[in-house]
C-alpha cells in the first residue's frame, strides 16, 4: 500500500517537471495526476488547489535556499568593509549548488520554476516567498546597496530584474550551452561552472553607472 508520504512526494515531483517543463499555466491537474499515477482527490487532499501545489513545489527549492542565501548575507553585512557587487553575487553559488545535491539538476529546475513564476503571471508566488522570505529579501537589497550605495530603488528594481532575466536564461538553456562549449572550444563545464561564468557578468551589470543608464 502507497503511504501518504509517497503519495504526495510523487504528486511534488510530477508536478515540478512538469511546471518547469510547460509553465504553470499550461500544466493541468489532470496531466500532473496521470503522471504521478494518483487521483485527483489525493492533490486536493494534500495541497487543496493548483495555487497551493505550485506554492509547494516552489517551497521545497525555498527552504533549502532561501536560509543558506541568508546566512552569506547576513556575514556579508556585517562585515565593517563595503563588500563589492561580486561578493554580494558569490554569495548566490553556494545555495545554489547545495539544490543540485539535494536532487538531480535541482539548480536549473530551480530556475526554470522562477522564470515561469513572472512568465506565467504567477502573482501568489510574489506573496508567499515576501511572506516566508521577507528578511531574505530584505538582506539581499542591504547587500547590493552597501556595495553601491548610489542605486536608488527604481533602478535596483530594473537590475534586479534584468539579472534575474539573465540568471534563469543562462540557467534554463545549460543543457545547450554546455554542449556549444565542447562542440565549438572543446570546454567541459557543468552547473557551477556555469554559475561562475555568470556572476562577474552579473555583478558588472549591477555596478553599471546610473549616468550611464539615464542618459
Amino acid at each position: 500500500m502507497v503511504s501518504k508520504l509517497d503519495t504526495k512526494t510523487r504528486i511534488l515531483d510530477a508536478a515540478e517537471s512538469l511546471f518547469a517543463e510547460h509553465g504553470f499555466s499550461d500544466t493541468s491537474l489532470r496531466l500532473i495526476t496521470t503522471r504521478a499515477s494518483v487521483n485527483l482527490a489525493s492533490v486536493n487532499y494534500h495541497f487543496g488547489s493548483k495555487k497551493e501545489l505550485i506554492q509547494a513545489v516552489i517551497a521545497r527549492h525555498l527552504e533549502l535556499f532561501m536560509p543558506l542565501l541568508n546566512e552569506k548575507l547576513t556575514a556579508l553585512c556585517a562585515q565593517a568593509e563595503k563588500p563589492s557587487l561580486l561578493d554580494v553575487f558569490n554569495s548566490f553559488v553556494d545555495p545554489l549548488l547545495a539544490l543540485e545535491k539535494q536532487s538531480k539538476n535541482g539548480t536549473v529546475i530551480f530556475m526554470q520554476l522562477l522564470g515561469r513564476s513572472y512568465t506565467d503571471q504567477q502573482g501568489h508566488l510574489r506573496w508567499y516567498t515576501t511572506t516566508h522570505y521577507g528578511e531574505v529579501l530584505a538582506n539581499i537589497t542591504k547587500a547590493l546597496l552597501k556595495a553601491n550605495p548610489t542605486l536608488s530603488s527604481q533602478e535596483l528594481f530594473w537590475r534586479l530584474h534584468f539579472t534575474l532575466g539573465t540568471a534563469v536564461f543562462t540557467m534554463s538553456s545549460s543543457g545547450a550551452l554546455m554542449d556549444i562549449a565542447k562542440a565549438d572550444f572543446n570546454q567541459d563545464i557543468d552547473v557551477e561552472g556555469l554559475i561562475r561564468k555568470v556572476i562577474p557578468y552579473l555583478a558588472s551589470g549591477m555596478n553599471t553607472s546610473t549616468e550611464t543608464t539615464n542618459m
